[in-house]
């Protein structure tokens, strides 16, 4: 009785931290609209993994998008700052239940969406797609290039 105390304390504890900045409730809203993407287990099984990483001049999404040909890759980038990567993975083997001992490879659409924070040029966006590995580089605006400024340090 005591450990179900304590972990329902500890459970309300957690809950009750995601309310302490924006971040936190958009990458909440962040999960929560991705799972509604994911209309069924299909789906949810084949969301791409993706790695966000930024340099002076640019954004770079890369997403692991393996036995999905190109063709059947859609990236959409909206002006108000969101990516989104659909697509289908096709099924090429026939039905053959009697002979199948099992399978783990799955197959159907995905859709993932991506908020991203910066102020970006997305007219000259570009993607490229090799070995199941889509690179996505957007640049930044002038304006998110000039925000921040590099301050020399001297020793006083």
């Amino acid at each position: 009785m005591k450990n179900q105390m304590v972990q329902a304390n500890q459970t309300a504890h957690d809950l009750s931290t995601l309310h302490r900045s924006p971040t936190d409730f958009r990458s909440l809203m962040h999960h929560f609209w991705n799972f509604l993407d994911a209309s069924n287990a299909e789906t949810f099984d084949i969301s791409p993994k993706i790695q966000v990483t930024e340099n002076k001049n640019v954004v770079n999404v890369v997403a692991e998008i393996p036995g999905i040909d190109e063709k059947d890759i859609e990236v959409n980038v909206s002006s108000d700052g969101y990516l989104c990567l659909c697509g289908e993975k096709k099924s090429e083997v026939e039905d053959q239940t009697e002979n199948n001992y099992f399978s783990e490879i799955s197959y159907g659409t995905f859709r993932r969406t991506v908020q991203l924070p910066w102020d970006l040029d997305y007219d000259a966006t570009s993607a490229k797609y090799n070995n199941g590995v889509l690179t996505i580089s957007i640049p930044k605006s002038q304006t998110e290039k000039q925000k921040f400024k590099k301050i020399a340090v001297s020793k006083a």
